[in-house]
């Protein structure tokens, strides 16, 4: 029987485990990738030996509770930076124990790290008018005007993550009726979402333009070389076209708009237009309805801040006056008869 060793663990878990029985997508195995490397980094220099001769003895528990500290105290990292390289520990020595059980121990001390409490990241999302500003603000006219303007509308119509807009082919798209479109998302799973008329036109279009309409793997959204769109690239046609929009936080500090900041938006409109809240949880491919209830208590805030506005002077009933305040001031009653 094959002994088995560090080096074949990670390349299974890596290639088996999340790649194929997960299903996770190249964003998410980077996210892995960095948090292990760290990891493994770390223990080697604890243990004074290079990568390649650390044993699986030599990761235990003391070696973890060390590295978490490490990345709070001389990396200066965030706790749900902290929390996030916990959980794919958690997952990877998970892992290991299914695959090596003399580590079972080791691995149930770790599981028991808890992760450490902090405050949910605010969400930003675009208002109406800043959305229109932003449509207002597209050229009409360039080599590549057309292909942003159905990228902008394209995301703000779906939701769609970015590596969804970058995994995006001709044969996702059908124009109907009624038209929609198949989004990848995470854990390899399939999600319809439907199109705007306009939305549809301009796809169509835009693979007219191309002359993509009989490439059905072809990507749809191509940079000026004819290659598909990046992450990066999707960034910064989102960034370029937004500037003049960009928001201002309570610090001051300048945020800059994100195709993410724009799937927040989808998420926050398709509340307030009364869509019901496991509808958008589909829409936007969330595994959790815990992740879609953080909209519904984003404008239920909103709601309550212009209550705020509204609240009535000191000494009146906490309620909207039955009567209007004009009928009591006598000067403008005056003026009003006097009209």
């Amino acid at each position: 029987m094959n002994k088995v060793t560090l080096g074949s663990l990670l390349y299974s878990f890596f290639e088996d485990h999340l790649k194929v029985q997960k299903g996770l997508r190249p964003a998410s195995l980077g996210s892995y990738r960095d948090a292990l490397r760290l990891f493994l980094s770390f223990v080697a220099k604890e243990v004074h030996h290079k990568i390649t001769r650390l044993l699986l003895a030599d990761l235990n528990f003391e070696h973890v509770l060390r590295f978490l500290r490490y990345l709070e105290e001389e990396r200066k990292n965030h706790i749900r930076t902290r929390n996030h390289r916990l959980s794919a520990l958690h997952s990877f020595f998970e892992y290991v124990a299914s695959r090596a059980p003399e580590m079972l121990s080791e691995a149930e001390r770790i599981a028991a790290i808890p992760m450490k409490r902090t405050s949910a990241p605010e969400t930003y999302f675009l208002e109406r008018d800043e959305i229109n500003a932003i449509f207002a603000g597209l050229p009409s006219e360039g080599h590549l005007s057309l292909r942003d303007h159905t990228l902008l509308l394209f995301l703000y119509n779906t939701g769609a993550r970015v590596q969804e807009a970058v995994d995006l082919q001709v044969a996702n798209i059908h124009f109907g009726p009624p038209p929609h479109v198949q989004l990848h998302g995470k854990g390899d799973k399939w999600r319809d979402c439907p199109l705007w008329i306009q939305t549809a036109d301009l796809l169509k279009q835009l693979l007219r333009k191309h002359d993509l309409e009989n490439k059905p793997n072809s990507s749809v959204f191509l940079s000026c070389y004819g290659r598909p769109l990046t992450h990066f690239g999707i960034y910064k046609i989102v960034r370029r076209h937004a500037l003049h929009v960009d928001h201002r936080q309570s610090n001051a500090k300048l945020r800059r708009i994100s195709p993410h900041i724009l799937r927040h938006t989808t998420a926050v409109h398709l509340l307030e237009a009364g869509v019901e809240v496991n509808v958008i949880r589909a829409w936007l491919g969330h595994v959790r309805l815990d992740t879609t209830n953080r909209y519904a208590e984003i404008n239920m805030r909103a709601k309550e801040a212009a209550l705020e506005a509204c609240e009535p002077p000191l000494g009146v009933s906490g309620a909207f006056p039955r009567r209007p305040v004009w009928q009591d001031d006598p000067s403008l009653l005056k003026w009003l008869d006097s009209l």
